[in-house]
């Protein structure tokens, strides 16, 4: 029998906890409740669970404190935002603080468990990676040589400036995540990238969906989070 995936829920409305633990438990996990910060520390601590749903609304702490405190930890368990708090500047500011998604409220269980599959596979792989560099990312008929520094889209070799490539190359490595403005920014143009103004991002962005056909509006590979960033589709 297949041991239950923990998850940890730390949560201080009773109604939202209760909620999100039945689902979780009728999906075949096992659901860790947590009303406040400080308690959901501990028990991640005692419990070492999979992946953590965290609000960011605690009455004791703001869940931003508890998420800057999860994420300075070497073993890198996946966190889910689960808040109320839907402005940009709030779900940039937790991504760029490790956070792995950000659910708003109110949401569907649908959805809810569509994001923590995809968080937990996106985990798992990270893990089995773990001490082997990848070198080839495949997204549909798009493969990324890391090694070669090469693109090809079906059987066409389709050539990139540095930058972006070093785009491709990021949002590859951490396909499946919202990669926020800032983050690509400071990876791609270095320590001072996050001050620069978007736009050079969205210029080598357009160049890139130019020379793979892509359309925006219907993206194949690359997906625009508007106001955050983008993330690539996982292979």
């Amino acid at each position: 029998m297949t041991e239950k995936r923990v998850i940890l829920v730390v949560e201080d409305e009773h109604a939202i906890s209760n909620f999100i633990c039945r689902a979780l438990s009728a999906n075949d996990y096992k659901p860790i409740p947590a009303t406040s910060g400080k308690e959901g520390l501990s028990l991640f601590f005692s419990h070492s669970p999979d992946l953590v749903l965290l609000d960011l609304g605690l009455p004791d702490m703001d869940g931003l404190d508890v998420l800057s405190q999860l994420s300075s930890l070497p073993n890198e368990v996946p966190v889910i935002i689960i808040s109320a708090r839907d402005r940009e500047s709030e779900k940039v500011k937790a991504l760029d603080m490790g956070a792995d998604d950000y659910v708003v409220k109110p949401f569907g269980v649908s959805e809810l468990l569509a994001r923590i599959r995809t968080t937990l596979r996106r985990a798992d792989r990270m893990k089995v990676s773990q001490g082997i560099q990848r070198d080839v990312y495949q997204v549909k008929d798009l493969t990324i040589d890391i090694s070669k520094h090469q693109v090809i889209q079906g059987d066409e070799i389709i050539h990139f400036t540095q930058n972006e490539f070093k785009i491709l190359e990021l949002l590859a490595i951490h396909a499946g995540k919202v990669l926020t403005y800032d983050f690509i920014l400071e990876h791609v143009w270095g320590p001072y990238g996050g001050n620069s103004s978007n736009q050079i991002l969205r210029v080598n962005m357009a160049n890139i969906r130019r020379k793979l056909k892509e359309n925006p509006s219907e993206p194949k590979y690359i997906y625009t989070e508007l106001g955050i960033g983008y993330r690539m589709l996982e292979d």
